[in-house]
């Protein structure tokens, strides 16, 4: 018999404190999920009686690397396993030929820093809250080697149009890196459409992961040119050895491997197994109805969206109050952030629309 996906509402049983919390914070973290926090449960109660092979743990990252390659379309060996999205921002950079990186000016860091690092960076700034798709292509000239953009920007909640940077970045012969930490889990990313010469993604937000387990895709294309950040010997084709050398990295992506954070890897893999079980049109079509509501709602309350860019299923309100608004939101048992000058909303499958309700009857007394 074929199971059927979970609707929202038998998704949403699974988070515990949805009982007594409103959860539009998943931008920042998400509320856990039980199939996860009971294998973390179930491994720190193995790793206390001592009952445990570490070789088993060992083989969560493997496990989850397959899942992950699942989930967004592309082949294993093309997805490295890191730690972080930092990580895989700065493995790209030192695997990158001399040229410019354009980023956007508002990126959030671990998709800035990295590039300093070891290239000029060209930095185009917001224009009128926004950072806009034409502003990136007009920055993209011959000297260029690479664009790297969220597919939904963190501060601003909208979504950049990918399919326009590809071809603007393939015009100028530039890369193009792609940071889906804000929409993977929700937003269907299509691979083989976008072509992006890397993607990555740190699994704590959307993917309901544990922080520490991140993904890093290259084209194949790319592949032979990856150098690992630390190499060791999860980088090298297995079977492993520990001892001695010489170093015999892998050919494929898993020469990037970092050394896995065991129990972060165990929670990603339970994480990947319920995310890849959903239907992921489904997921998509009701998180955006459920941003759209809100939008239109706080619009007409004199609440808009800091951007006139498109939409995603991140809401960010512009509000000259928004610590006073976000104190509100709490008493109301409604969890957001507040950032300056902006209140940020986030909506997952597990959010219903009396969420919604609950969240406009706080901001229609706190303005």
């Amino acid at each position: 018999m074929i199971s059927r996906p979970l609707t929202s509402a038998r998704f949403r049983e699974l988070f515990p404190a949805l009982r007594s919390t409103v959860w539009l914070d998943t931008p920042g973290a998400p509320p856990g999920v039980r199939p996860v926090v009971e294998a973390m449960r179930e491994t720190l109660a193995a790793w206390s009686s001592g009952e445990f092979d570490w070789l088993e743990w060992d083989a969560a990252a493997e496990q989850a690397r397959v899942l992950f390659a699942r989930l967004t379309g592309v082949a294993p060996g093309t997805v490295s396993t890191l730690g972080s999205l930092g990580e895989a921002a700065a493995m790209v950079a030192a695997s990158l030929p001399p040229g410019r990186i354009v980023v956007p000016a508002e990126e959030f860091q671990s998709n800035l820093f990295p590039w300093f690092a070891r290239h000029e960076v060209v930095t185009v700034p917001a224009r009128g809250g926004t950072t806009r798709v034409e502003d990136l292509i007009r920055a993209l000239d011959e000297r260029v080697s690479l664009l790297a953009v969220s597919e939904v920007t963190s501060r601003e909640g909208q979504r950049l149009d990918l399919a326009a940077l590809r071809a603007a970045t393939d015009r100028v012969g530039a890369r193009l890196f792609v940071n889906l930490t804000q929409s993977l889990g929700v937003l269907r990313f299509d691979a083989a459409r976008i072509r992006p010469d890397y993607f990555a993604v740190h699994g704590y937000k959307w993917l309901l992961c544990p922080r520490g387990a991140a993904w890093l895709v290259t084209r194949p294309d790319r592949l032979s040119e990856l150098k690992p950040l630390v190499p060791g010997w999860k980088s090298t084709n297995p079977p492993y050895q520990y001892f001695g050398g010489p170093a015999n990295l892998a050919q494929d992506a898993r020469r990037g491997d970092a050394s896995p954070a065991w129990f972060s890897w165990i929670g990603a893999k339970a994480a990947l197994e319920l995310l890849t079980s959903l239907d992921a049109d489904q997921v998509e079509r009701h998180c955006l109805g459920l941003a759209g509501q809100l939008t239109d709602q706080a619009r007409a309350i004199g609440l808009r969206r800091v951007t006139d860019g498109p939409g995603s299923h991140i809401v960010v309100l512009h509000t000259d109050k928004a610590d006073r608004v976000a104190l509100r939101l709490r008493e109301h048992g409604v969890r957001a952030t507040a950032l300056s000058d902006r209140i940020r909303f986030g909506f997952h499958y597990f959010n219903e629309e009396p969420d919604v309700v609950a969240t406009m009857r706080a901001l229609d007394g706190g303005r």
